[in-house]
């Protein structure tokens, strides 16, 4: 089981003292907090990808091939490539190159994103957003097993011959993940291809995406990629901790009660009664983390969003420590001890795998 944290890149007032952070600072906050999750032991950051304010992180893999510079193991991913808006072409050239970089240790998120606007900024037509999503990948998908392309379709301009540069490494493509929070038809994509299904459930109901997931996990058996049970998901979640639960309701309240997603809204109790949230003690977070499998069965990776709302960068750095050392470990233990024979391990690329294999005979 994986553990990491994702982070939608938000530049947000904080509450409590009404400043704003620069975009600068901002970003080189989310620099500092993957090195934080790393040292505390945790296994992925993954970024998100936006192109509007008040959001900063537009271009994921410049960010991320600077921390996997500064980083050893652990695994860069996203949170949302936007495969809608994105030429393919790139998205294989530019993943390929940030495999190279961190040795293996790179997957990603394909998305279409929840910002209208974002369509006709890249060219394209929010009305196509499903088709984008389906004829793109299919080429990304084709780009990164041969090595000559030709291909034709509705949405750009056909290759003939065309071969993407570097080749993945070792010749193996980055894992793929389909993120969805409505659309059944990103769960079947993902099934056809025997890729990673990642529910992002962190503001609706289980019952909702409890329906996504068995849909993924029946046709990802029908199209003959294992049983229903090997399937590869993964599940957001989000955290705010202290080690007595009324200091955190009290600190964390006016951040959510003014963030830009949920804020003015429905109440916290309200909020985290019928989501994932979870507001109070390290206990508190892997009890309901653990309640995840009776909801959705064995899973392969959980990110957890701590970093939005304003929070400044000390106190998210204090969350991370209570994660990496009262909480993952925990978690670990109990969803091992609990995982059903047959079910597969989160996905790493076999050159992250072996150089992490190496590096643990030397100690």
């Amino acid at each position: 089981m994986q553990f990491g944290i994702f982070t939608v890149g938000d530049v947000t007032a904080d509450p409590t003292t009404g400043r704003t952070p620069t975009e600068h600072e901002r970003i080189k906050a989310m620099v500092t907090i993957a090195r934080k999750a790393e040292e505390v032991g945790l296994d992925v950051f993954a970024t998100g990808e936006h192109h509007n304010p008040p959001f900063v992180p537009s271009s994921p893999t410049t960010m991320l091939g600077h921390i996997a510079a500064t980083t050893e193991r652990l695994i860069l991913s996203t949170s949302t490539t936007l495969i809608t808006t994105n030429d393919p072409v790139k998205i294989a050239e530019d993943f390929a190159m940030l495999q190279h970089l961190a040795d293996g240790r790179v997957d990603l998120m394909m998305g279409r994103g929840n910002t209208g606007p974002v369509y006709p900024w890249f060219g394209e037509d929010i009305r196509q957003g499903i088709p984008l999503a389906i004829e793109k990948y299919a080429l990304l998908h084709k780009l990164w097993r041969e090595d000559v392309v030709d291909w034709e379709g509705k949405f750009r301009t056909p290759l003939q011959g065309f071969t993407s540069t570097p080749r993945p490494l070792d010749g193996t493509p980055p894992f793929v993940w389909h993120g969805s929070i409505r659309s059944p038809e990103i769960a079947e994509q993902a099934a056809y291809y025997g890729d990673g299904f990642f529910a992002n459930n962190i503001f609706w109901p289980k019952e909702h995406f409890q329906k996504l997931i068995r849909l993924y996990r029946k046709r990802y058996a029908h199209y003959g990629h294992g049983t229903p049970e090997q399937a590869i998901v993964g599940l957001g979640g989000q955290a705010f901790m202290r080690k007595n639960s009324q200091d955190a309701v009290r600190e964390f309240r006016p951040y959510f009660d003014n963030a830009p997603v949920y804020g003015h809204g429905p109440s916290l109790e309200e909020f985290t009664e019928q989501t994932p949230l979870v507001v109070g003690s390290p206990q508190e977070v892997i009890d309901k983390t653990l309640s995840f499998r009776d909801s959705f069965g064995d899973y392969q990776r959980q990110l957890f969003l701590m970093d939005h709302a304003g929070l400044p960068l000390k106190t998210v750095l204090e969350q991370l420590d209570l994660l990496g050392e009262e909480v993952v470990p925990v978690l670990r233990k109990e969803f091992a001890s609990l995982r059903a024979a047959g079910v597969p391990d989160g996905p790493v690329h076999p050159t992250a795998a072996a150089r992490t294999d190496d590096t643990a005979k030397e100690v």
